[in-house]
């Protein structure tokens, strides 16, 4: 039996194309964030306009517009936990002693 070191196991692969030209950049932190808070964003008014849609008649289904306001409701409250983990990390690193 052969025992690899660990982080051979965990060292990510190598990506296809990369070093090619029309290769995807590298996005940042702050990219992928306000990404994600936009999807956010657009996950709140899809379920505002469809409760809006519903008590003027126009959307009939009212399960639709209870999911999409779930939906908006389990994203908003991961992205408050996100953001809780985030200023926890943030409030631990400045308590390091150097």
């Amino acid at each position: 039996m052969r025992v690899e070191a660990v982080a051979s196991m965990l060292a990510p692969a190598p990506a296809e194309g990369v070093g090619k030209e029309g290769a995807a950049a590298p996005r940042s932190f702050g990219d992928v964030l306000a990404e994600k808070l936009a999807e956010v964003d657009a996950l709140q008014k899809r379920a505002t306009e469809m409760l809006e849609g519903f008590l003027a008649g126009e959307v009939t289904d009212v399960h639709e517009v209870i999911l999409a306001a779930q939906q908006a409701e389990l994203a908003l409250q991961l992205t408050v936990e996100i953001r809780n983990r985030v200023i926890e990390a943030y409030q631990e690193v400045a308590r390091m002693q150097l």
